[in-house]
């Protein structure tokens, strides 16, 4: 049978170290004193209690005996009640008034999608922008893996916990450390040392820091919250483009890449398959549409229009979502580059959503299989990637994610559409809210800002995020019967 009390354990852990998360944020109100200190207290004394009442009730639980079952509840569980708690600061501020809305700004932090319903970001007071920043900065490497990194205490259910939170991917690299403990350690060691050189960097240029802290935050997440209504086009600094534009690209290759790059075994990063096919694949798209800008005459310069493609692409593609300038303005043909990249996505094992690169390749080399047997029917063709064989299970297993991605899509489009949104908007959003990107086509467009949509729309947008960030297996299993069964 399911090992209950395992569960409610670890949710209370989740809630007490989710205390320490937005403690911080409170601090920055009482700092800044804007107003926004008592909607956080409040906030955190209500996290605390449930934490303390969850922990104490499952206290005498058998971790030796927790499983994968157990595992993914509380995964799926974790990202679903922290959004119920982490939404009360915007609440009970009065900034958000009604619960779909602040549940869905912030299943949308969690989720590191971006998408928003608030109309005026620059009202909002330093202690709420700094929890609506953090909240995507612990959703891009994972709540749960940064509680297997800080406690591991959870015993005998944190490779269960660390499986179902990083599950899906098909593909695996290699794992460097024997314990997941330590893997998740040394992953969050090298995230934090991202977000750390990152707001350095954007201290020194044009952004205060307050502004640098927030978007280190959202940009090595690939998040894409800001804390200024146009984004990162207020700047209007080359300088901050491109210096995010190159951390946005790392926050979507694989972390295991990232740490054997630190460790100084640099052929492991750059002889890896999936990231020459995601470079090349970033390259190609900007060429098309540094090619289209130029052509239409939409940038002064090879140089600016160069900028606003390379940031867009690679903004999209890794799922960020920030912006410098309204795509919508570049025509309907850049409706399908970006389409292209949001639906494909980062690496597997990265901060990014969407398809995944891997999967991509390994169902392109699966389909180009199929069309030799055609003229080979007795030939042998495996799909091989870094040089080793993809086992028939994980080829499958790509088809099966790529099958249910798209059925997903065409579920939410239906949904929204008979809501009342228009075509290129229920696709977009759709899209967009799987992939956890945030801007979409049509109304939401390079804002992301869902103000408009039904409410009925909008919790099919936080199912999709939630179901797109936990790689689709680890919340649709939930509701199989057979998941259920002694």
């Amino acid at each position: 049978m399911l090992n209950i009390r395992f569960i409610v354990k670890m949710l209370g852990t989740m809630f007490l170290l989710e205390t320490l998360f937005m403690l911080s944020a409170a601090g920055v109100a009482f700092f800044y004193d804007e107003g926004d200190l008592h909607p956080l207290l409040l906030s955190c004394a209500i996290l605390f209690a449930a934490g303390l009442l969850f922990y104490l009730t499952g206290r005498q639980a058998d971790e030796q005996v927790a499983g994968y079952r157990e595992g993914m509840l509380v995964v799926a569980l974790t990202w679903t009640l922290l959004a119920l708690f982490g939404m009360m600061p915007f609440y009970l501020g009065g900034y958000i008034n009604n619960i779909t809305d602040a549940y869905f700004e912030t299943i949308s932090g969690f989720t590191t999608t971006g998408a928003s319903i608030l109309t005026d970001i620059e009202a909002l007071p330093h202690g709420i922008l700094f929890w609506r920043s953090l909240t995507q900065w612990q959703g891009g490497i994972g709540v749960v893996v940064f509680t297997v990194a800080l406690l591991p205490l959870f015993g005998g259910g944190a490779s269960q916990m660390f499986e179902a939170e990083t599950s899906g991917t098909g593909i695996s690299h290699e794992r460097f450390r024997p314990r997941v403990t330590q893997v998740a350690k040394r992953f969050s060691g090298i995230y934090l040392l991202l977000t750390i050189l990152l707001a350095f960097l954007l201290w020194i240029g044009p952004m205060d820091a307050f502004d640098a802290v927030n978007h280190a935050f959202t940009t090595v997440s690939t998040g894409g919250y800001s804390t200024r209504n146009v984004s990162v086009g207020f700047w209007h600094s080359p300088y901050v483009e491109y210096t995010i534009s190159f951390f946005m690209f790392v926050g979507s290759v694989s972390m295991t890449l990232l740490y054997f790059f630190f460790k100084g075994n640099f052929r492991k990063l750059f002889g890896d398959e999936e990231l020459r096919w995601f470079f090349f694949i970033i390259l190609l798209f900007v060429g098309i549409t540094t090619a289209w800008i130029l052509f239409n005459g939409w940038a002064a310069d090879v140089e600016e229009a160069f900028r606003l493609a390379l940031f867009h692409i690679i903004s999209l593609i890794s799922s960020c979502g920030l912006m410098t300038s309204d795509y919508l303005h570049w025509g309907a043909f850049f409706c399908f580059p970006a389409l292209m990249v949001m639906f494909i996505g980062g690496c597997t094992g990265s901060t990014s959503g969407g398809l995944k690169v891997g999967r991509f390749v390994i169902i392109y080399k699966n389909l180009s299989n199929v069309f030799l047997k055609q003229m080979h029917p007795n030939a042998v063709l495996p799909v091989r990637m870094n040089h080793h064989v993809i086992s028939a299970d994980n080829v499958y297993r790509c088809l099966a994610f790529a099958f249910v991605y798209l059925s997903l899509i065409m579920a939410g489009c239906l949904i929204l559409s008979f809501n009342g949104s228009h075509f290129d908007e229920s696709i977009g959003a759709t899209i967009s809210a799987i992939s956890n990107i945030g801007p979409g086509l049509g109304a939401q467009g390079p804002s992301g800002n869902y103000a408009g949509m039904a409410d009925v729309s909008k919790w099919t947008l936080s199912f999709l995020m939630i179901v797109g960030r936990l790689e689709i297996f680890t919340v649709l299993t939930i509701f199989l019967p057979s998941f259920w069964k002694q």
